[in-house]
């Protein structure tokens, strides 16, 4: 079996229960999400051998993760912090025309502090592949330090790297400046199609996006998600893309993440570019039908919805 090691931070998400503002709710949801830990997550239903490293804080909130995660089939190395937070992210729904909104409070969680010796760095360098994400990197100098050194020392093995830009956690420039010193160690690139255009300051069609992209960066694969849209990736000088499919939305939080730990299972297994955007388009899709960031879509559900791709129903 393939194994998946993720590093990053992972917050509480609480919600308001149904349409409610946040400024007005009387009632939350309480649920765990974070880029990498959502990612192992759909990568281990797909049957990965999925490990997520990070720091917590040693007490109720951070037990939370890590229990949730296990709960979910992923495998946890963490650190526990005698001092520091949890990272909490406050998310109100939003029903059109009304945007929904995302409030960040995850500078100085315990998880900013983390350095390499705390993480088990020869696991990473066992593993198939190593997945970090760009919001992780924000929350500061220390874990940008261990992030770097957690990517350098995935060794021949595949390095992926979700763009994944938050602008409640910094700038545009302190994301290119501090991303452009972390590129070079990444194989694979994996960027929402509006984040994307961002960062990288590029105009033009998804196709010219990602190959200017990896032209710039020398990526081996960029691949841009374009929500419902579909997808594409740009890998050895050719473009394969995937439709996306119609269906309807309960939580369209972790889609992304739903299709990144799904791509990399498929990737890790031999699947051709085709195969893997195929399931993880499938996987992204169910994932929007479920409540929570972190999917509970599982392999037979995702394989039955490629199969419907590929017939063309």
């Amino acid at each position: 079996m393939t194994e998946l090691v993720t590093f990053g931070e992972t917050s509480l998400r609480l919600s308001p229960a149904g349409d409610e503002r946040l400024e007005s709710a009387t009632d939350v949801e309480l649920r765990v999400s974070g880029t990498e830990s959502n990612v192992a997550v759909a990568a281990s239903a797909m049957g990965a051998d999925a490990t997520w490293l990070s720091k917590l804080p040693d007490t109720p909130l951070g037990r939370r993760v890590e229990r949730s995660l296990r709960e979910h089939g992923v495998e946890t190395e963490v650190a526990w912090a005698d001092d520091g937070r949890q990272g909490l992210q406050f998310a109100e729904r939003g029903r059109t025309p009304r945007d929904g909104r995302l409030l960040q409070d995850r500078h100085h969680a315990a998880a900013a502090s983390v350095t390499p010796g705390e993480l088990p760095m020869d696991r990473i360098q066992r593993a198939d592949a190593t997945f970090v994400a760009g919001s992780t990197l924000s929350l500061s100098g220390d874990i940008v330090e261990t992030a770097e050194a957690v990517l350098r020392a995935a060794g021949s093995g595949l390095v992926a790297m979700d763009l994944d830009f938050q602008p409640g956690l910094w700038s545009v420039e302190e994301a290119r400046e501090t991303l452009d010193g972390v590129f070079d160690a990444v194989d694979v690139l994996i960027a929402n199609e509006e984040q994307a255009r961002t960062v990288f300051d590029r105009t033009g069609k998804p196709r010219e996006l990602a190959h200017a992209i990896a032209s710039a960066r020398e990526f081996d694969t960029v691949v841009i998600t374009r929500s419902e849209h579909g997808v594409l990736a740009y890998q050895d000088s050719v473009i394969h893309e995937q439709d996306g499919i119609e269906g309807e939305v309960v939580d369209p939080a972790g889609q992304h993440e739903a299709f990144t730990g799904a791509f990399l299972e498929r990737v890790l297994s031999g699947a051709d570019a085709g195969e893997a955007l195929a399931c993880g388009v499938a996987s992204a899709t169910l994932a929007r039908t479920l409540p929570g960031a972190m999917t509970t879509a599982t392999r037979e559900e995702v394989d039955s919805l490629v199969e419907e791709l590929q017939s063309g129903r």
